[in-house]
């Protein structure tokens, strides 16, 4: 199959199973979402949603959350993955949250990137989920589900699948498009065993095609 196709029919697929994937995660505003997304680096939507209330209660702003203490953000935070360096970033990006861009999350990649413990992954959630851009962020499931399709040719880093995925994916499609890769990674084609028998792209998939029918 020639890629081009696969991209078609995948996208086609997603579209009529998944019209409103959406994050998983939970917020009612930038702010919120960021230090959601920042929590939920090697640890589960599922945990960063029962650990954020009481952190966004207690800290609601970016100004809030800059004049807590690190211990106070440790204990709140604590049952995530890596609680330390965590807490570290969340007390560095509310300070230049605070004093930089006056508590609003900026809409740009660089300035983004430019905060503690913010990433190009985390970066680009922001910018398609808030700022409905054209961006696509690589997290592991996005990695590795691209790469298995087939949607990816011996990609070895996440900025070359960021990369190759906006090259073939329409511009329109893209902030879509991270979600229904993530949660076909997390829920269909996981990492150890994928369900290939409940998977509704099996027929497009290179993965399933050389491996799972043999």
């Amino acid at each position: 199959m020639k890629k081009a196709d696969r991209y078609r029919l995948v996208i086609e697929r997603f579209e009529q199973s998944m019209p409103q994937a959406q994050t998983e995660l939970h917020y009612e505003n930038p702010f919120q979402l960021l230090v959601a997304v920042i929590l939920s680096a090697q640890c589960t939507d599922k945990r960063v949603n029962i650990i954020t209330p009481p952190l966004f209660e207690r800290y609601p702003t970016a100004s809030d959350l800059a004049g807590a203490s690190r211990e106070e953000i440790f204990e709140l935070i604590r049952s995530c993955s890596y609680p330390n360096n965590k807490t570290t970033s969340l007390m560095g990006m509310a300070k230049m949250l605070t004093e930089r861009f006056g508590g609003e999350v900026p809409d740009s990649i660089d300035d983004l990137m430019s905060l503690p413990g913010v990433g190009r992954k985390t970066a680009n959630v922001i910018l398609s989920v808030v700022y409905d851009r054209p961006a696509m962020a690589v997290d592991t499931h996005v990695f590795r589900v691209a790469e298995r399709i087939g949607l990816t040719t011996n990609s070895k880093t996440p900025l070359t699948t960021e990369r190759e995925l906006t090259r073939n994916i329409p511009v329109e499609k893209i902030a879509r498009a991270h979600h229904w890769l993530i949660l076909h990674g997390r829920y269909v084609c996981k990492a150890r065993k994928p369900l290939c028998s409940q998977c509704e792209i099996n027929q497009y998939c290179r993965y399933y095609t050389k491996h799972a029918q043999q």
